[in-house]
């Protein structure tokens, strides 16, 4: 049970366009491809990182969704930073032993509930082979 490294970071925006404006045309980052999630009601954007990360850029689909909730109250900026397990049911299962607050248990991905984290949202994903 390991975390790995920081496989991304997410940045929450109100306005897409813009949000990818910031990231490709001012601070220089290569756009990769757009999408849109609609199962997490969101819009999404990813820059890679040459390291092999990246920094996903997103908006939200609708106000009721866990970005529009997140942009109503807490406003734009880090959503999470994504760490990479090589084992994220272990992880997980070890961090709830330390009294971490989880959410999502038992998903392939598991979020570190910001009360546990000092206000940052964490999410654990499986290491890529």
């Amino acid at each position: 049970m390991a975390l790995m490294s920081i496989d991304h970071i997410v940045i929450r925006v109100k306005d897409l366009d813009e949000g990818i404006a910031a990231y490709r045309d001012r601070i220089g980052l290569t756009l990769e491809r757009v999408g849109e999630n609609e199962a997490l009601g969101i819009k999404q954007t990813f820059f890679p990182l040459h390291n092999g990360g990246y920094v996903e850029v997103v908006a939200p689909l609708d106000a009721e969704s866990a970005v529009g909730r997140a942009l109503e109250s807490r406003g734009e900026g880090v959503h999470s930073i994504v760490f990479s397990a090589d084992d994220v049911a272990a992880t997980a299962a070890q961090m709830k032993e330390n009294g971490v607050a989880l959410i999502g248990e038992g998903a392939p991905q598991v979020f570190v509930h910001p009360k546990s984290s000092h206000g940052v949202l964490l999410q654990l994903t499986e290491t890529k082979r």
